[in-house]
């Protein structure tokens, strides 16, 4: 008993456990990072967004190998030095022993370790369980990335371990100590706080009787008195300076990364760039903690209020533009009464005007034949794999029913990604009627467009948008700065083959002849919730109510035609890939959208509104009810959804008390889309009343029942979500689920139910009908 309690206080009193507890006793922002890159990691945190995929299936150049996991495996050991530095700075002095050793950093460091060793060892289990359930990756790929991300931890440890050999080497040399002097007498702060911090190694030290030397052999603490505090305040300078010359090299690398950006050679893999962005945050932690001591956090606090008015007032706020509009003019009036100008009787009237000749266009493709159904298409947002859905579902129906479906379509609506894949697949149609040499229903598509969108996103903001953002680029005769708008915006082009490159004004022709249907963009006002419909057509129709109460003058309008509004801000020069971006702005990822008005309005995802579309559908065929009665068999709205329409109804689980206290907001989240759908069936079901032909409705949902096993046993990120993640970075396996999708039964069952309604009636002569008799 007497040897294993010895073996207990010799396990206990040792440097790494000694370290392991301080961490959690006084360095809980540090413990803080560790926490959120090992639940990133495991899928604990972000697994619905697709964050664990940024740190366990990195992209480089649209490629996951040797090179994108060697430059993790960089990010990662600098991040760790980063971790050792700050915990050196701020604890070394209750450590005396440490100074009495040689390269004392490097054996603190080393006995430092725990938590990175454990972290090491959980990222690498979890990029082979991901590697070979997710991506289908050989023995041989994964060895090469694992080899890769090895390969860059030993590279940056090297080169840091070289730089602080030769900067800590001679650190206990008096005569040697004068080269600081320049720093001790411009740091009366730090001195102050260094000399703070002797004091508590004069009265109190952490007990420690063993530590690992760099050879990993276990060695007895010595006893050995203090040195003075001339040669300890040496110690604590030289580190000091060590973290500001690195600090200083990576925020270089930032700015010069920044400049660089729009060439992919630069653009690091998205777990990378917040690794930097993390190793920045431990960086300056631990020199608020060493300049300002105990003041710190009131510092911090001081600093982030001053910050936070500044960015108040305009000074530190970023806005994002979309590109073609012309900032420089006087700024449209955005107050109720030029809404309801904008939405008068007249421009209600001219719009409806225009409209009907479209409609007459569309009819005139069916001289001969009887009134066919007009087709809606209704697409909801959810990211990459909406927009890959959207399209693959696109492909399908439109080449199962012989062309018929783009063919009988007046109207594309929806939000987010859902509307770049009908958009993408649009433009395809389009150019392959103009006679050029493309393939509508090719896979080639599929493959573009699900590239990833979020590598130069992440990256974007780290290196351009928070330190950079200087660069500028020109489109339509304005000037425009190359943000994280441009960046997504330059990576759809890239991922679309640059075929939607194009002004709103080019796709007025088109769509004005009904040789493919019109897209009405609906993204959402942030200042009052009301929508911005964006077209090439003049739309204000879409603003009348629906129930049509005259004799009530104080209705909310609904929204506002983006047209009529910037018509003398080149509203038609417009890129039709910010009017996508627009639609499809991801909280926190894609940036809001200010426009030039007074006062400034900033746009959000259409999916906040309606994500499926539907509303829009609708009043748009309240608005012709008319003309749609006499010249059509019916209506038909096809719903391509990214989410089950009908989902079980979740089972009731063990209330903790935070989710008691949680539940009112997260019943609102989750329900989201289920208050759309109850609101959008009603639309429905209110327009069946004064429609005089039938509405028939199809829905091709995204619904990956039948991988639910499969996926439960092989991926353990996946547990909860079988899903694909509403990101604009999809894995192998998620690609391969959407599409293949449309396989199942109910999809089947939906697509043979669209060749039937579109099949063509036959004409029925009424010169030998016989009446009937009275």
């Amino acid at each position: 008993m007497a040897r294993l309690a010895k073996l207990g206080d010799a396990l206990f009193y040792s440097f790494p456990v000694q370290l392991l507890l301080n961490n959690f006793k006084r360095n809980q922002i540090l413990l803080l990072c560790w926490i959120i890159l090992f639940a990133m990691i495991t899928g604990n945190f972000g697994k619905y967004l697709g964050i664990p995929y940024l740190f366990l299936d990195p992209e480089y150049l649209n490629q996951v190998n040797f090179t994108s996991f060697f430059i993790i495996g960089l990010m990662v050991s600098g991040f760790t030095a980063a971790f050792n530095i700050t915990c050196y700075i701020a604890d070394g002095h209750r450590f005396s022993f440490i100074a009495a050793l040689p390269n004392p950093f490097g054996k603190f460091s080393l006995n430092n370790s725990v938590l990175p060793t454990i972290f090491l060892i959980t990222y690498l289990y979890q990029v082979i369980l991901f590697q070979i359930s997710n991506e289908f990756t050989s023995a041989g790929e994964l060895t090469m990335d694992l080899l890769g991300f090895f390969t860059g931890f030993l590279v940056m440890a090297g080169l840091l371990q070289i730089y602080f050999s030769l900067t800590q080497k001679d650190i206990f040399k008096y005569v040697i100590c004068r080269l600081d002097e320049k720093i001790k007498q411009k740091v009366k702060i730090t001195r102050a706080s260094t000399m703070k911090k002797l004091d508590i190694v004069r009265k109190k030290q952490v007990r420690v009787d063993n530590y690992f030397d760099s050879g990993f052999r276990l060695k007895k603490v010595e006893e050995n008195e203090f040195y003075d505090k001339t040669a300890i305040l040496q110690v604590f300078d030289q580190n000091q300076f060590n973290l500001v010359i690195i600090e200083l090299l990576i925020f270089a690398m930032v700015i010069v990364l920044g400049i660089f950006k729009d060439y992919p050679a630069f653009q690091f893999p998205a777990g990378a760039s917040f690794m930097i962005f993390l190793t920045i945050f431990v960086m300056l932690s631990g020199a608020f903690s060493y300049w300002f001591g105990g003041w710190s956090m009131t510092v911090f606090l001081v600093i982030f209020m001053i910050l936070n008015y500044l960015a108040g007032e305009g000074w530190l706020t970023k806005k994002y533009q979309a590109f073609g509009l012309d900032y420089k003019m006087a700024p449209v009036e955005y107050t109720i009464g030029e809404l309801q100008f904008l939405n008068s009787a007249d421009h209600i009237r001219q719009a409806q005007v225009h409209t009907l000749k479209i409609l007459e266009n569309w009819k005139k493709k069916f001289d001969g034949q009887a009134p066919p159904k007009m087709v809606f298409i209704c697409s909801s947002g959810g990211g990459k794999r909406a927009a890959l859905w959207t399209l693959a579902a696109l492909q399908k129906a439109d080449s199962l029913t012989g062309g018929k479906l783009m063919n009988q379509s007046i109207l594309i609506t929806g939000a987010s990604g859902g509307l770049i894949g009908a958009s993408y697949f649009r433009e395809v149609i389009l150019r392959s009627k103009q006679g050029e040499d493309i393939k509508p229903y090719s896979n080639i598509h599929q493959q573009k467009i699900a590239k990833d969108n979020l590598n130069p996103l992440i990256f974007s903001l780290l290196a351009n948008d928070l330190f950079v953002g200087f660069t500028k680029f020109e489109y339509a005769g304005q000037r425009y700065k190359r943000d994280r708008g441009y960046t997504f915006e330059d990576q759809l082009n890239i991922d679309t083959e640059s075929l939607m490159d194009k002004r709103l004004s080019e796709y007025q022709e088109p769509e004005a002849d009904a040789i493919v249907p019109m897209i009405i963009f609906s993204p959402t006002i942030v200042n009052d919730g009301r929508k911005l419909y964006i077209s090439p057509q003049p739309v204000s129709y879409l603003n009348s109510d629906i129930l049509n109460f005259p004799e009530y003058r104080n209705s909310k309008l609904s929204g506002v035609d983006f047209q009529k509004m910037f018509e003398d801000h080149g509203g038609a020069n417009l890129r039709f890939l910010s009017a996508l971006r627009m639609s499809a702005t991801f909280p926190y990822i894609t940036p809001n959208t200010s426009l030039p008005t007074h006062p400034p309005i900033q746009i959000m995802d259409a999916g906040i509104s309606d994500n499926f579309g539907l509303s829009d559908a609708v009043r748009f065929i309240y608005s012709f009810r008319e003309w749609i009665s006499v010249n059509t068999s019916g209506i038909m709205i096809l719903s391509i959804r990214d989410s089950p329409k009908l989902s079980a109804v979740s089972e009731e689980q063990g209330q903790t008390f935070i989710d008691d206290f949680t539940q009112p907001i997260a019943t609102v989240y989750n329900n989201f889309e289920n208050f759309q759908d109850i609101t959008n069936d009603n639309l429905v079901g209110y327009a069946r009343t004064w429609l005089k032909v039938p509405i028939d409705r199809v829905d091709i949902q995204y619904l990956p029942t039948s991988y639910v096993s499969i996926l439960q046993k092989m991926d353990s990120i996946r547990q909860h979500s079988v899903r694909a993640s509403l990101s604009w970075r999809l894995t192998t396996r998620e690609k391969q689920g959407v599409v293949e999708t449309l396989n199942t039964p109910i999809n089947k069952e939906a697509l043979d139910n669209l060749i039937k309604l579109l099949e063509p009636q036959p004409l029925v002569s009424t010169d030998n009908i016989t009446p009937k008799k009275k």
